[in-house]
């Protein structure tokens, strides 16, 4: 996970602006001041002596525990600034609050307003929002230990808040159902952990700027401009991991409606469910699922690599069978968003076989299906192809097993 191969697998996905992760740990801080140049003009940074057109923000995440009202409450928070020295300040500040060393991601003893209030004390342009907004554990609107509004969170500091991400297990669609959250822009990125392209970029935000500089991107998610912020790219909302509710160990996983019948639990070893993001948003929600809001700008794609694997019939996207189809169309047509958003199904055809590309085409149309995730578990992709491979491959066992009744008693 360096930056030399974030850098060189983002272009291969297609972006050409990604953040840098952990600028609050001081030997990452190391690693960005030894590895990339900032360009003084855009307050974005490049990797020395290498022409790539990926660019570099910096950016961090870190995750605030605190008690409000008598509960304890985890909130990750992303954290965007324009250059080193604001970082160093950003640094400064947090450091009485935690040890910046012990992670990647640290963790701060202070509150949310307390956490926003030192981040923009130094610098205006500073950028703060929740990361993840729904996921059960440590996130603004988390089943657990998360609020029931932006307010209740960021308190007098909710001022300095104009975004929300919104996590692979909601969308757009899913957040607008809250009318509250109607004055935040909705953000998308895909928080990945390593730099494969199934995890970076499975989201993504798309601005059409007049220049790519720092200042540009944070100003159209702040002011939500729907003519700079053009949309985002989600996954299917079912994809993420913990979409419905259910229980990971008895593969148990439940509508909102089905968890609510079984008062949220489990139906085989009796302990509490993990709530998943829809029965939450259905929870919080003041709009009806069938709500349509005009400002719900996104597009729904899944990553190539799972796509080619559930074609092939594999659960891994690492292995030869995978690559060589998605080398042979990155090769062809330049990048991966290229391939899921632009390239026909002809062109595609002249260079893979045709279920890889009838695939991609249901994925761009919404006609693929996925089996919601839940508890920790992704969700799974379900494609009915017409047209077998030229050459069939076996298929792997399914992810859940079969179990016996014997297993539950």
């Amino acid at each position: 996970m360096s930056l030399e191969e974030i850098a060189k697998y983002a272009k291969i996905k297609g972006l050409n602006l990604v953040g840098t992760g952990d600028f609050t740990h001081p030997q990452w801080l190391k690693e960005i001041r030894k590895t990339l140049t900032p360009e003084t003009d855009t307050e974005l940074f490049q990797l020395t002596n290498t022409n790539t057109p990926v660019r570099f923000m910096l950016q961090t995440e870190v995750c605030t525990i605190f008690d409000y009202k008598g509960e304890t409450k985890k909130i990750h928070h992303v954290i965007l600034t324009p250059n080193l020295e604001t970082a160093d300040q950003i640094n400064e500040r947090l450091t009485p609050f935690g040890d910046l060393t012990s992670n990647g991601r640290p963790i701060l003893n202070c509150t949310a307003p307390q956490l926003v209030e030192e981040v923009m004390a130094d610098n205006a342009n500073n950028m703060i929002f929740p990361a993840h907004a729904w996921t059960p554990w440590f996130s603004i609107f988390g089943a657990f230990s998360g609020f029931n509004t932006v307010e209740d969170c960021y308190q007098d500091m909710t001022k300095h808040i104009h975004a929300l991400e919104t996590g692979l297990s909601s969308d757009p669609a899913m957040n607008r159902r809250l009318s509250k959250l109607d004055k935040y822009a909705l953000v998308s990125n895909s928080d990945c952990h390593s730099f494969w392209p199934w995890r970076i970029g499975r989201e993504a935000n798309v601005l059409d700027l007049p220049r790519l500089t720092y200042n540009h991107v944070t100003s159209a998610i702040s002011d939500n401009d729907p003519e700079r912020f053009k949309f985002t790219i989600e996954t299917d909302p079912a994809y993420g991991k913990y979409h419905w509710t259910g229980h990971r160990n008895c593969n148990v996983s439940l509508s909102p409606t089905e968890a609510i019948k079984f008062a949220n639990i489990c139906p085989v070893c009796r302990r509490k469910l993990v709530k998943g993001v829809e029965q939450r948003v259905d929870e919080l929600a003041d709009r009806p699922s069938t709500y349509s809001h005009n400002d719900a700008r996104f597009k729904r794609l899944l990553p190539l690599s799972e796509i080619i694997a559930a074609i092939i019939g594999t659960n891994s996207p690492a292995i030869q069978a995978v690559w060589k189809p998605y080398n042979m169309l990155i090769e062809k047509f330049g990048d991966e968003y290229t391939v899921l958003m632009d390239v026909s199904f002809e062109d595609m055809t002249s260079v893979v076989d045709a279920p890889f590309a009838q695939a991609v085409i249901k994925v761009r149309d919404g006609l693929a299906k996925v089996t919601p995730g839940y508890d920790g578990v992704y969700g799974q992709l379900v494609l009915d192809i017409d047209t077998p491979l030229s050459k069939p491959k076996p298929l792997t066992p399914p992810r859940v097993q079969q179990r016996n009744m014997s297993d539950f008693w």
